[in-house]
């Protein structure tokens, strides 16, 4: 089946065909370094992980370009706030942004360029578009002309005649007031770079273009970002690259937000939550579960039970993986392929959330092959459940979600003798009947965080739910 997905400009999901058979590229909008990244931030990264998994597994080659914004007026202005190099300030976040995406299981982008690196990419396409008519100097600053490119407003669907364009301070002489900065003029004790135009810093639309044109060509696939990129980031994105010769992106592709109390989550409006915090009160692969489970056109009404339940949902299918694992004496390969129903859910428009019922209704399959004792059936099922966990990104067998290294396995290791010798106390109270002091035992390791199962193997240990 053809896969197909939501192309913001055409207002429709479409085919997907890629430009070069076999291959996908695909540049996402990345951080902008000014703070620590909250869940909201990284809800993008994770959704466009998911398609680049699936585009994987679907067989494509696929080069995923993810940049980083690391000049732009919040940067500088915490610069100012805070006394600090603004390279300091950029670099610091970044890679606080990294080790979220990597705590989140993300995998790594084929390239992920800063922005500062790519001044002579931007100093060449301004000087393009200047000669073409498109944009234009005036004291410092070069502005993209927008009544010169008829095909402006296309993706957000706006009217020109009704626009309002976001202007930062210093931006004067334009000739409309619709036009936006492409390059700013350099102020007293700001960062900036020499160009044929004087000393001046970067606009934030003009990094993107000359980054996807650096390591996508003049033409790739998909371009993502989250919806509040429409306008004006990506709108100007397309205007200048496309002024410039570029064909630019074939589909564009948004995510919905994380909200609190009904509002887009930001630092602005004091709502927002760390990952570094959420990681430290809640497993990494189970916030990975509960942001990128949803449909990534869906907005997520952020909420402490949410996440609770989240973590309850991924503990009925951690569960029996661990218990088919015990049952096989080892790890059980994922199968081959995913599940007909789930690849059907995936290939139209990520369909996450039907593709993840289907997982929970193999889980369910399996733990009835488990309680007839048919061992078979249920290993079947595991193989079928890890293939379409590794998809995901949410398989608790991958090496990815074993943090903490020969520390860590020695850790548990001392934690499973000294929980197997309480559990032998409760055995032995079991086995003569003193069922108040195997309750008690049983309700101790519940408060100290542990979950006791009895099977048909034995008590089993996990870490229970918060």
């Amino acid at each position: 089946m053809t896969i197909r997905l939501y192309d913001t400009r055409a207002r429709q999901i479409r085919d997907f065909f890629p430009l070069v058979p076999g291959c996908v590229s695909i540049y996402l909008c990345g951080a902008t370094v000014q703070g620590a990244p909250h869940i909201g931030h990284i809800r993008s990264g994770l959704d466009f992980d998911i398609m680049r998994r699936w585009f994987t597994y679907r067989g494509y080659e696929v080069v995923f370009v993810r940049n980083v914004t690391d000049i732009d007026d919040k940067i500088i202005n915490k610069s100012a706030e805070q006394g600090r190099p603004w390279w300091a300030i950029g670099y610091e976040n970044e890679r606080a942004f990294n080790a979220a995406y990597d705590a989140l299981g993300c995998l790594p982008p084929t390239y992920e360029p800063r922005a500062t690196g790519h001044i002579t990419e931007m100093i060449e396409m301004m000087r393009t578009l200047i000669a073409r008519g498109h944009a234009y100097e005036s004291g410092g600053n070069v502005y993209f002309d927008v009544r010169s490119f008829p095909e402006y407003l296309e993706l957000s669907h706006q009217e020109l005649d009704n626009l309002l364009q976001p202007s930062g301070e210093g931006e004067t002489g334009k000739r409309d007031s619709r036009d936006f900065a492409m390059w700013k003029a350099a102020k007293p004790g700001e960062p900036s770079w020499e160009t044929p135009w004087g000393r001046g810093r970067p606009g934030w639309h003009l990094e993107c273009s000359a980054m996807a044109h650096k390591y996508l060509g003049a033409a790739f696939d998909v371009h993502g970002g989250g919806l509040d990129l429409i306008f004006p980031h990506h709108e100007n994105e397309i205007a200048q690259s496309k002024a410039y010769g570029d064909e630019f992106a074939k589909y564009w592709v948004h995510n919905a937000w994380v909200t609190m109390s009904g509002e887009k989550m930001s630092k602005s409006l004091g709502n927002s939550v760390l990952v570094s915090e959420m990681v430290k009160r809640w497993r990494p692969i189970v916030l990975r579960y509960y942001l990128a489970t949803p449909h990534y056109r869906s907005m997520i009404e952020y909420s402490e039970e949410a996440v609770a339940e989240a973590e309850s949902a991924f503990g009925r299918i951690e569960g029996f993986v661990q218990r088919v694992t015990e049952l096989n004496g080892g790890e059980v390969a994922p199968a081959a392929e995913v599940p007909p129903a789930f690849a059907e859910a995936m290939d139209d428009d990520l369909g996450v959330p039907q593709a993840v019922a289907v997982l929970h209704t193999t889980v369910r399959q399996g733990n009835s092959a488990l309680a007839a004792d048919d061992k078979e059936a249920a290993v079947a099922r595991l193989a079928e459940v890890r293939a379409m966990l590794g998809v995901l990104g949410l398989d608790p067998l991958d090496p990815q979600w074993a943090t903490g290294g020969e520390q860590a396995e020695d850790l548990h290791g001392v934690v499973d003798t000294l929980v197997r010798l309480v559990l032998k106390q409760r055995e032995d109270a079991r086995a003569r009947k003193d069922w108040p002091a195997a309750d008690a035992i049983r309700d101790q390791l519940a408060q100290s965080g542990l979950a006791i199962e009895d099977s048909p193997q034995g008590p089993r240990w996990t870490l229970g739910p918060r």
